[in-house]
């Protein structure tokens, strides 16, 4: 049974980055209207703003800017 959990758990906190990834680039692509920076919304942006959150937006921020 505790293995269970421990899938469950990791399934879960793998569910809430995703969303948090897709929600940080909403907000930030909301602002960045203003300022004329765009960032695409696919899994890969998705999957590293999620999982790497604040930082992992500077990295895709300056990737994109390359």
């Amino acid at each position: 049974i505790g293995d269970n959990m421990k899938f469950f758990k990791m399934v879960k906190w793998i569910i809430e980055s995703v969303l948090l990834g897709l929600g940080i680039l909403f907000i930030f692509n909301l602002i960045g209207v203003y300022i004329n920076v765009n960032i695409p919304i696919n899994i890969f942006t998705v999957l590293i703003v999620g999982f790497l959150r604040i930082p992992g937006l500077v990295a895709v921020i300056i990737y994109m800017l390359i």
